[in-house]
């Protein structure tokens, strides 16, 4: 069967996403940006507005800063009205991560701030509040930065909670010592680490090439049944215990822009499944999905428009 049940996105790294946009940019002078927009994000999110664009429901949970969650409320409201919000206040504001893109020169930068809204309190409201929404066919999503060691048990628990209705399934896009343990517990049905992130998890570097992405993946398929790796311009690779596949995009064109591919990516997968039971038909939609992004078209065209123009060529391995 199709999958049919809730899609929760769970976010323990919120961030406002303020993007610059210019052309042929320079330390020390003071050029004028060609567009500046400021969005609510981080990697859960992310993958909730990819839903959304795709024309799929989900509720969007985890963290976010008391100081400023009206503003996001207000925010997605208005621009994304298939995303239930469903966010756990927590003190604090809510960190904005900076990306400057320049157009004429095909580069970007990307600066980051590490603060954290994590404390055991949080913890234990966000799981009061994630529970009522995990019903049967549930599949949770934990996507972004996870806090560090010492939180490691709250996060197993959280964990738990979005497996503790019949057939749910945990999704885990993250990477770290804590991404280990849960994999180690056996808690994710699946991972969509990148090649980097992979050889992390596994403790050595990997090489890009397909043989060897299924070889390393299939080494944890006693833990996680489904392993979607994200190789950039390469496409992705999708690896069970008996099967594989690769994907990718038939065409080339100009890249805007490669932030948020990955998540992205794993939208596409997860609003595959809601159509099809053939994991190849949603790597399929996965590769549309984070090309679309790749290229700009999934702000500028509808799905239905986008997914007929993109050819994607997915093979068995």
């Amino acid at each position: 069967m199709k999958r049919q049940g809730n899609i929760i996105t769970v976010g323990l790294a919120p961030a406002w996403d303020l993007t610059c946009q210019g052309s042929h940019l320079h330390w020390g002078e003071h050029p004028v940006l060609e567009d500046q927009h400021l969005v609510p994000a981080g990697k859960a999110l992310n993958v909730s507005r990819a839903l959304a664009w795709l024309g799929q429901e989900s509720i969007a949970a985890g963290w976010w800063g008391q100081d400023d969650i009206h503003q996001m409320r207000s925010h997605l409201t208005g621009t994304c009205p298939r995303i239930q919000i469903h966010m756990t206040p927590v003190p604090g504001h809510t960190r904005i991560n900076v990306t400057v893109l320049d157009q004429a020169q095909h580069r970007e930068l990307h600066l980051r701030v590490a603060r954290s809204l994590a404390s055991r309190l949080a913890f234990t409201t966000l799981q009061h509040d994630l529970g009522p929404c995990v019903t049967s066919n549930t599949d949770s999503v934990l996507a972004g930065a996870l806090p560090g060691e010492a939180f490691k048990r709250q996060v197993l628990a959280l964990a738990q909670t979005c497996l503790d209705a019949p057939s749910t399934r945990l999704i885990v896009d993250a990477h770290g010592p804590v991404f280990q343990s849960l994999v180690q517990a056996g808690l994710p049905w699946l991972i969509k680490p990148n090649v980097a992130e992979l050889g992390e998890l596994l403790g050595t570097a990997i090489p890009n090439r397909t043989s060897s992405l299924i070889k390393a993946a299939r080494t944890l398929c006693d833990q996680v049944p489904v392993i979607l790796i994200s190789r950039g311009r390469r496409g992705a690779v999708l690896v069970t215990r008996d099967h594989a596949w690769q994907g990718h995009s038939v065409d080339r064109r100009k890249v805007v822009s490669t932030v948020g591919c990955g998540d992205y990516l794993l939208a596409g997968f997860l609003y595959g499944l809601t159509k099809s039971t053939r994991p190849q038909t949603a790597l399929a939609a996965a590769v549309k999905c984070a090309t679309a992004r790749a290229w700009g078209w999934s702000q500028e065209q509808t799905w239905t428009a986008a997914r007929k123009k993109i050819r994607v060529q997915v093979t068995p391995l």
